[in-house]
């Protein structure tokens, strides 16, 4: 006999679980329409929101249709596949030790609780689920007759559609989920209720999802703490030198180029994860870049305005605060791309204005963009320029919901099932904070950068861009490079990012972190959480890099300190913001970063 989950073991206790699930969905029905009626004018009786199903889908089902060979070979795959998984679960459900069929991935998150191995019910679901959705998946990677792109993003949607049919992500298939029903009497599903309304009224009725406590945090508060002044601003950013905490500094001061997908505090979360505290105890004189958070009247600022507006108005302000005629530069990925051209630009005016520069997850040859190519071709990128023309930007709700889709188990799922199912509080995470505080994309600069990166990689082309009437060409760049990329990020593969080692033309230091975008470059060496690889030889492919590559434990954060230390030059007097010949304007982290755009 199969062993019932915990709380639904008697039928008297099946009966009282049918009776509350009824009670609770006539009191949603109730919840839900009045919410609609009161904040949307929408009659949820007589108005029905419309599926709209993706041209992908639409494809995947016809090239399945006209493929019946293939169908058929796949379809007595899937048939032998669930009639093995059977004959274990009942050879299981008499006593005896079998292997499963199929096992979730180590990294799989979803299938964590006890029952899904234990009870032979739940046991068979998850993997009935995992064989089908490996069914799926490999009979569209077989068929034929599309371009990549097309392929690609046929994959890419299937496997969203695949993972929102998980079974944890419902109430009746996930253990875990009916034992806090019946513990709580259903209250777990009222609260959740709760939290699906109170998300759809934050994201003005569009579902955005609470991934962390909001009040549990404070820019200038508990993150984005590290002292320091504002000591110069314009339209596009403020600039940050942060305040000494030795007596005694490198002399070549450092700058960080921040993305401005994303807003700069990422490199300065709490004092013990802080990249920038960290610099700063190490005894560096660092300013950052902090980007404004753009609207309509900002619309027409270009790739161009963001470099002239940003480091290099940067490196003119550090020079007069310092009395140092060059720095060290950082660019953290879009950044990074932004210094990639800044530094083409100064090497084209023969103005050695950048002493080293470290790219940390950056692009600059787009040729393989990994899953965010989904997103790019001639038809959406022109979807986006008419959004953009309209309101002036790209809203910052569209670049986290697809960001949040390149890992949708973990920054989707999960919190459907903790927040709506579960009912449970999101928990306090800074990391998570920082990713919902999304930033709009000023209409003619994002343009600029869609097209000439992504769909026509025209910066991996000598003279393909030109900026402030210079054609800039990468091997242009002489300079030394600190090049730091993540295994696992899914923004800015590493294998891409390798690419730029054949780009420049001086000594380039490659380094492989383990994990993903962020989690990989904000590592501290303190919690020795991670490990890193280098290689001091160069390789034409990176497969070829990394077969050779020596794996280290701990943070990439000690490997790069030793590399800089070369460059950095001699010990000088701390230096406070402030003091010099520019004066603060405020405290750190400055206003620019204060401004939200979660209500756009």
């Amino acid at each position: 006999m199969v062993e019932q989950p915990s709380g639904t073991s008697t039928p008297e206790e099946t009966q009282d679980l049918a009776a509350t699930l009824g009670q609770i969905a006539e009191q949603s029905s109730e919840m839900v329409s009045d919410f609609l009626k009161d904040n949307y004018g929408i009659d949820y009786a007589t108005q029905i929101d419309p599926l709209n199903i993706g041209g992908a889908f639409l494809e995947l089902t016809t090239r399945l249709m006209t493929n019946p060979a293939i169908l058929v070979q796949a379809q007595m795959s899937l048939w032998k596949s669930h009639m093995d998984l059977w004959q274990s679960t009942t050879r299981r459900m008499m006593g005896q030790e079998v292997e499963p069929t199929i096992a979730p991935d180590h990294h799989d998150r979803r299938f964590k609780d006890e029952a899904w191995q234990d009870n032979e019910l739940f046991d068979y679901i998850k993997q009935s689920y995992l064989l089908s959705a490996r069914w799926l998946r490999s009979t569209v990677q077989t068929l034929h007759g599309k371009d990549e792109h097309e392929a690609e993003k046929i994959d890419f949607f299937t496997r969203q559609f695949v993972d929102a049919l998980a079974p944890s992500n419902f109430l009746v298939t996930n253990p875990e989920v009916l034992r806090a029903t019946m513990e709580s009497g259903g209250q777990n599903l009222l609260k959740g209720l709760e939290h699906l309304l109170h998300d759809l009224r934050r994201g003005g009725g569009q579902l955005k999802i609470s991934m962390t406590d909001d009040e549990a945090f404070a820019l200038g508060g508990n993150v984005a703490i590290t002292p320091g002044k504002v000591v110069f601003q314009n339209d596009l950013m403020q600039l940050i030198q942060y305040s000494p905490a030795t007596e005694k500094v490198a002399a070549r001061p450092v700058l960080i180029v921040p993305p401005w997908i994303n807003k700069y505090y990422i490199l300065d979360l709490r004092p013990d994860n802080s990249f920038i505290r960290w610099m700063v105890d190490q005894g560096q004189t660092v300013f950052c870049i902090s980007w404004v958070n753009p609207d309509e009247t900002l619309a027409q600022k270009s790739f161009e305005d963001y470099m002239f507006e940003g480091p290099l108005a940067a490196i003119d302000i550090i020079q007069k605060a310092t009395g140092q005629k060059d720095v060290n530069a950082i660019g953290y990925c879009l950044g990074g791309t932004l210094l990639s051209v800044t530094l083409a630009y100064l090497a084209a005016k023969k103005k050695p204005l950048v002493n080293s520069a470290t790219f940390i997850a950056t692009l600059t040859d787009f040729s393989e963009p990994g899953e965010l190519g989904v997103f790019i071709d001639e038809e959406q990128v022109a979807l986006l320029e008419e959004k953009m023309a309209e309101q002036g930007y790209l809203d910052g709700k569209e670049m986290a919901a697809t960001f949040n889709l390149l890992r949708a188990n973990d920054l989707i799922w999960s919190f459907v099932v903790n927040n709506y199912l579960l009912g449970k509080e999101p928990f306090p995470f800074d990391l998570l904070y920082w990713n919902e505080d999304a930033t709009r994309m000023p209409a003619a600069m994002h343009s600029f950068y869609l097209r000439k990166m992504y769909l026509e990689n025209l910066l991996a082309v000598p003279g393909g861009v030109t900026l402030g009437g210079v054609p800039i060409d990468l091997a242009k760049i002489e300079t030394p490079v600190y090049m730091v990329s993540a295994k696992e990020d899914h923004i800015a593969p590493w294998r891409s990012t390798y690419l730029a080692v054949d780009l420049f033309n001086g000594p380039v230091h490659f380094v492989l972190t383990a994990a993903g975008h962020v989690a990989g470059v904000v590592n501290p060496p303190e919690t020795s959480k991670y490990a890193y690889w280098t290689n001091s030889r160069r390789a034409k492919h990176p497969e070829t890099w990394y077969k050779n590559a020596k794996k280290h434990k701990g943070s990439w954060w000690s490997d790069w300190a030793r590399w800089l230390h070369k460059h950095q030059g001699k010990d000088v007097p701390a230096r406070n913001p402030g003091d010099g010949k520019v004066k603060a304007i405020e405290d750190a982290p400055g206003s620019y970063v204060k401004v939200s755009a979660k209500a756009s």
